[in-house]
């Protein structure tokens, strides 16, 4: 790994500190205030009227932000910063306004209310990702209360979508507008910087490098139509159900791919014992960053077969939600064509695995961010099991980090809360990730990789 102490990250005036996090704490309660619920397949809430929110803070701290709507009331947010050199390469920060949808009988307040109280601010979207999208917002004021300006450009993205497709939000942005990010080279949005204790007591800070691709197939399998009453040994749907049982007994192969392997060569050396694929016990919390990384992986979740009781189905289709690793495209299809046997087809959309380079100045420098508050915090790059808009901005080239710091006690585990029932992010965390992100924002990654 490259050396991540190389020259220590400016951190913000203690009174700079109070201010980030009171902004940050503010925004976030507000956020979750907007009902963006996305319920899927183009159905929203809407994100219009958070997004013009969003740009009137913006525009009330001095910046042009674009309010670009892709479809009625699918609107998402964007401002260019300026940084103190217009020929650096940019920065991409990217949030999004959608949230997954909430049962206001399963929680125990509403959960659109952001309400602050017990150390938290409570509500569908507070982890997910209205947090971060507060944390920018802090930043953007703490830009216009100090007058400085950052090393580098920053383009802030605010977008819709991103629970379902992202097809109204970010790739809207890519496929319409990407001369809205003219120059970037990097960026950076949900799924890592967050604390993780280890069994030791020590805190590993988990930065994402890349995220699993997924291909979402619809599986049909043929058989011959006939009464319920009669034999039927060509029946579709006992064609499916073995299909489906095939998926579920498969064992897809270990593969370790680099950033995974440098996640384990980490966790390795701080441990000072070897960690295999086989054993992750004594990991902890840390566990589950490795578990579902090590393989790709299947699993159905719809099944649709019939009309009547009485008529055995010419057709059934299963509804598979696959994840494949980096650097296993072909052997993952190749895998799931024999599974599916010769009488099925499939069809369906794809997004390929991505990663980024996590020696990259970048990393460095978030890496280095974190140290800069948390002076034992351990910084290793993983694999996420799931993906983000990051693949979106992936197509102009933009390599992707997940990097939403934040520190929170041992015994916190924020997937519990993640599109779980009573949502809520610590106050202590907004300030903690609010002066890590501004540290990272005001540093040039490339002054730590020429030190």
């Amino acid at each position: 790994m490259t050396d991540q102490t190389a020259r220590p990250a400016p951190r913000p005036t203690e009174a700079d500190a109070e201010k980030l996090a009171a902004d940050a704490v503010a925004a976030c309660s507000r956020l979750i205030q907007f009902d963006t619920s996305n319920y899927g397949a183009g159905e929203s809430r809407g994100e219009r009227p958070c997004a013009e929110w969003v740009a009137e803070q913006i525009s009330d701290a001095g910046f042009s932000p674009t309010v670009l709507e892709s479809a009625p009331r699918r609107a998402s947010t964007v401002v260019r910063i300026p940084g103190a050199d217009p020929a650096a390469p940019a920065l991409l920060v990217h949030g999004h306004l959608d949230v997954v949808p909430a049962e206001p009988a399963d929680w125990k307040s509403y959960p659109f209310s952001g309400e602050v109280r017990d150390g938290a601010v409570w509500g569908r979207g507070a982890l997910d990702m209205k947090d971060m999208d507060a944390m920018m917002l802090a930043f953007v004021k703490h830009l216009a209360r100090t007058g400085r300006r950052p090393p580098r450009d920053i383009v802030m993205a605010f977008v819709a979508d991103e629970e379902d497709t992202g097809d109204f939000g970010a790739g809207y942005l890519v496929r319409e507008h990407p001369d809205l990010f003219e120059g970037v080279t990097a960026g950076i949005s949900e799924s890592g910087g967050h604390s993780v204790h280890l069994t030791d007591g020590s805190r590993l800070y988990p930065i994402a490098a890349g995220e699993r691709g997924s291909a979402w197939m619809t599986v049909t399998v043929r058989g011959t139509a006939g009464h319920g009453s009669r034999r039927n040994d060509d029946n579709a749907i006992v064609k499916a159900a073995a299909l489906v049982t095939r998926f579920a007994e498969y064992q897809w192969p270990v593969r370790v791919v680099p950033i995974v392997k440098a996640l384990i060569d980490g966790l390795s050396d701080h441990l000072g014992r070897e960690i295999t694929p086989d054993d992750l016990s004594g990991l902890g919390a840390a566990a589950p960053l490795l578990a579902d990384t090590l393989r790709c992986s299947v699993n159905p979740t719809m099944l649709r077969a019939g009309y009547k009781h009485n008529v055995i189905p010419s057709e059934a289709s299963v509804a598979l939600d696959g994840r494949l690793l980096p650097g296993t495209e072909a052997e993952f299809f190749a895998t799931v064509d024999d599974l599916l046997g010769p009488d099925a087809t499939r069809t369906g959309d794809r997004s390929l695995p991505i990663s980024a380079d996590f020696t990259a100045p970048d990393f460095i420098a978030m890496a280095a961010a974190l140290k800069a508050h948390d002076p034992e915090a351990l910084v290793l790059p993983y694999c996420m099991t799931g993906g983000t808009d990051a693949k979106a901005f992936a197509k102009l080239g933009i390599p992707g980090f997940g990097f939403v710091p934040g520190r929170t006690p041992a015994g916190f585990d924020a997937w519990q809360y993640v599109h779980g029932v009573d949502e809520h992010v610590l106050t202590d965390s907004l300030a903690f990730g609010a002066s890590v992100l501004a540290t990272y924002l005001m540093t040039d990654p490339h002054d730590l990789e020429n030190a």
